[in-house]
């Protein structure tokens, strides 16, 4: 009968142990030395979820800050948030605040180039209120021909186009009264992403007016406005620690992304790869690195790229966004402007 008793006791005793290890296991007490990224692998969960599961802004920890390791129980009380894309069932949806193309792409199971195309963008930039057309067939119709304008045709029934300096898929569009869906149809574009020196069908377009003319620009002019093309396409794409494609970008992930597709030649590396393979200007310009400091570790932690008027993009926080150098947290982890040797 002892006998049985003390196994009786022993069994609760050993599961309430268990017990314990299962509640110990789904938060994490911050110790000094630990980064976000290493308490992600320790645990084999993602960043990106440590970040949406403990609502951090930044990969900032301190120590015995107690980060939740597991996802936040469907009944408790959510935090107020900024309104998520719901997956509607209509064919469109009216943006609010807090919201992406790539939020509202993913929300309705279709693809930001998708959306573009119903909705005639030539960018990813929405605005509160808009309403957005996210399922169906595109709006745009090819109109009947129609007599030229009273001013000459500089090129009548031209069919191809070459890109030059500063244009984008909507200037040209405007250039020969046509769609901007119908460029991407006729050249098997996926995005509005463009660049210097390339040829574009243009099917039965008529010029409205003058056809631009190339400029002779300096090579790092170009280089730089094609930095700056790609870098906005790839707004709101989500944080993904290493990652390197549109799919997720961290900091130095993005720059590679970035300037490799703008024709700038740069090897995958980190922020102090990068800050070592750049030289350091007193004057920004639009193209170059921000660099800061001392952010989810001591020394070179974090790098964007200056896109003018104080601000900078960057793959940080939760997702790729332009933020202002005046912001309160990253003003105070600023540390310098830079050039890529690469971009000289």
């Amino acid at each position: 009968m002892k006998k049985l008793i003390g196994m009786a006791i022993t069994a609760g005793v050993l599961s309430l142990a268990l017990g314990a290890a299962d509640t110990e296991a789904s938060s994490y007490t911050i110790k000094p030395g630990d980064t976000l990224w290493k308490v992600a692998s320790s645990n084999h969960v993602s960043v990106a979820n440590l970040k949406s599961w403990n609502r951090l802004s930044t990969d900032s920890i301190y120590p015995n800050q107690v980060l939740r390791l597991t996802s936040p129980s469907t009944a408790s009380t959510p935090a107020p948030s900024a309104p998520a894309a719901p997956a509607a069932t209509t064919s469109t949806y009216t943006v609010k605040a807090g919201d992406t193309l790539y939020k509202v792409a993913n929300a309705h199971s279709t693809s930001v180039s998708k959306i573009q195309q119903l909705n005639n963008l030539s960018t990813t930039t929405i605005h509160i209120g808009q309403k957005l057309k996210v399922s169906g067939t595109a709006s745009a119709v090819v109109a009947s021909p129609t007599p030229a304008p009273a001013a000459p045709p500089a090129q009548a029934n031209a069919t191809t186009y070459r890109v030059v300096s500063g244009d984008t898929l909507s200037k040209i569009s405007r250039s020969y009264n046509v769609s901007v869906t119908q460029l991407m149809s006729w050249n098997n574009l996926s995005n509005s992403t463009i660049h210097v020196g390339q040829t574009l069908k243009i099917q039965g377009g008529t010029v409205s007016a003058p056809a631009p003319v190339q400029v002779s620009n300096p090579a790092s002019s170009s280089k730089v406005d094609q930095v700056l093309s790609i870098a906005r396409t790839q707004l709101g794409v989500p944080y993904a620690w290493g990652g390197t494609t549109s799919s997720g970008f961290d900091c130095s992930g993005y720059l590679y992304y970035v300037y490799n597709r703008a024709g700038v030649t740069i090897p995958r590396t980190n922020t102090i790869g990068y800050y070592a393979s750049s030289f350091t200007v007193s004057s920004p310009q639009p193209g170059d690195l921000v660099f800061f400091k001392n952010t989810y570790r001591p020394g070179i932690s974090h790098v964007g790229i200056y896109v003018g008027n104080n601000s900078f993009i960057h793959a940080g926080g939760d997702r790729v966004q332009i933020t202002s150098l005046n912001d309160s947290y990253w003003g105070k982890h600023f540390d310098s402007y830079k050039r890529l040797n690469a971009m000289k």
